[in-house]
């Protein structure tokens, strides 16, 4: 016998939201996001990942790095976890930071090491929980973050923003190159 459930609008979005929400699913989302990213590291040359046009404070290596950071931030330090990244990483591309250097090739493979694997042990350690204890957190953007769910969510939002501040500066470059014009580092 089959039984016919009428699904009314409530329901839909419940059983949407749980969707939406769910942790697995939110994380997919940061790993796919970390996927596009590598693939920026491995298609732009060092020069690009560089260069900081007019108009510009940072490069697209320094937000790339910045995203890492935070993730590791959101997640490791305000649980009281030792972060996946080295403490010197986070310190050189936390918020407030800007590039100091240009990136070498042993930047962008340690950031390309770090990228997906750090999403994939944060999946294992959101799974044994091991976030047991969050220390709140405001950010600029006056978001609270009491417990590691609310973290794991806002942190798609932050590396949205730097996803758009990366789209900004790649289209940038393209347009200096195709005026003939030399890319800018500051360095």
């Amino acid at each position: 016998m089959i039984t016919i459930t009428k699904v009314t609008a409530s329901s839909a979005k419940s059983l949407f939201l749980g969707k939406l929400y769910s942790m697995e699913y939110t994380l997919g989302i940061t790993l796919k996001n970390h996927e596009i990213l590598t693939g920026y590291l491995e298609d732009y040359s060092l020069e690009e990942l560089n260069a900081i046009p007019d108009d510009f404070n940072n490069n697209i290596f320094w937000n790339i790095a910045h995203t890492l950071a935070h993730q590791q931030m959101y997640m490791y330090v305000f649980s009281g976890e030792t972060p996946l990244i080295s403490e010197e990483w986070i310190t050189n591309y936390k918020k407030g930071t800007k590039p100091n250097k240009n990136a070498n090739s042993d930047d962008v493979a340690y950031l390309k090491s770090k990228l997906i694997t750090s999403i994939e042990q944060t999946k294992v350690d959101y799974n044994n929980g091991v976030f047991k204890h969050y220390q709140s957190y405001t950010a600029n953007s006056g978001s609270t973050l009491n417990t590691i769910e609310e973290a794991i969510v806002f942190n798609n939002f932050h590396e949205g923003i730097h996803h758009g501040a990366i789209s900004a500066l790649k289209r940038a470059i393209i347009a200096r190159k195709e005026k003939g014009q030399p890319l800018l580092s500051g360095f």
